[in-house]
């Protein structure tokens, strides 16, 4: 076991993989995922009728599972890599096993692959094909450059009308950052947080129980939840359960909206490339690098750690320039 790291108090294995993970403060969607790897794993490991504590499996059994997943199940690099992960996790931060062998196993190279990106038309038609909330959301995401859930996750206080800034908290890697508050955004984001004052009064009234506040933050102030500044920018219309808590309350938005609203949107646009929402985010970086805005500028609004990840878009620019010439071109000219 690391140092520091406090003894577990679950005695069941699926418990204890929640309850690290919850220690480190890892996201929902990352519990979800690696509960149903981990699930997955001792389910494979005991398909012969015996089933096997994972700290009795050793690296073949590791190695043996990860093969089935590329050659039976034919999963893609990144699905491969997410399971290794969990069953790492399992490993080194539950079972505090770190044995040689898991440091020999090799993770699948992740292809890099330009991204699908749109044109300033095809964005404006496809935002034509869009309304409410999904249409403002998708608007916002390609204006900020932000990713679906940052958009999603937005809260009253992170936006700053006065210095058209909003600040995006505990993005992708846990860090925050500053994008641009396009200037018109501003009156349909204020029209939007009138309806969602609406919401939160009616909360309040009612005496719900608030939002959803990050790590340890309700047990130092118990009615942050409450407040206006923690209410989401886009509120969901119905009341749910939360999961690690078993309150009901207000969550945000369900991305799904968006992502539904998008898709039905996109053969009305006459569009035939493969879109997505992320697809926006790739088609802000484009656009701004197209107008000759810094590279670094754009790394520091998209949140990436390495230039390298944002030099993907310059490889976009050289297709979509088609700046070369081809031979064909001067040899035509010569027939």
């Amino acid at each position: 076991m690391k140092p520091g790291t406090p003894p577990l108090q679950s005695t069941r294995l699926l418990d204890q993989v929640r309850e690290r993970i919850r220690y480190l403060h890892y996201s929902l969607s990352t519990e979800q995922t690696y509960l149903y790897w981990v699930r997955f794993f001792i389910r494979w490991s005991g398909r012969g009728g015996t089933m096997r504590h994972p700290r009795d499996i050793g690296a073949p059994g590791v190695e043996a599972f990860l093969s089935m997943l590329a050659t039976e199940r034919k999963v893609s690099a990144s699905t491969h890599n997410q399971a290794l992960s969990a069953v790492l996790f399992l490993y080194r931060e539950v079972l505090a096993i770190d044995l040689p062998w898991l440091n020999d196993i090799h993770r699948p190279a992740h292809k890099r692959r330009i991204p699908s990106v749109l044109t300033r038309d095809e964005v404006a038609g496809l935002l034509a094909h869009m309304n409410g909330q999904p249409a403002l959301l998708a608007r916002l995401l390609y204006g900020t450059g932000m990713r679906l859930m940052e958009g999603m996750r937005l809260r009253i206080k992170d936006v700053d009308f006065d210095r058209h800034v909003i600040i995006v908290r505990e993005a992708k890697g846990g860090k925050d950052r500053v994008v641009m508050l396009p200037k018109s955004m501003v009156p349909p984001l204020r029209l939007q947080m009138l309806a969602a004052r609406a919401l939160w009064e009616a909360d309040r009234q009612a005496q719900r129980g608030g939002v959803e506040t990050p790590h340890a933050l309700a047990q130092k102030y118990p009615k942050v939840g409450h407040t206006w500044g923690w209410f989401w920018m886009f509120p969901s219309p119905t009341l749910s359960i939360d999961p690690r808590s078993g309150v009901e309350r207000r969550h945000h938005l369900y991305e799904d909206r968006v992502q539904r609203a998008l898709k039905k949107a996109v053969p009305m646009a006459g569009i035939c490339k493969p879109v997505s929402v992320h697809t926006l985010r790739h088609s802000f970086a484009t656009h701004l690098l197209q107008a000759g805005t810094d590279i670094r500028t754009v790394q520091e609004l998209l949140g990436h750690s390495d230039v390298s990840t944002t030099m993907i878009y310059t490889h976009v620019l050289k297709v979509a320039a088609g700046g070369t010439a081809s031979p064909l071109d001067a040899l035509s000219s010569l027939v």
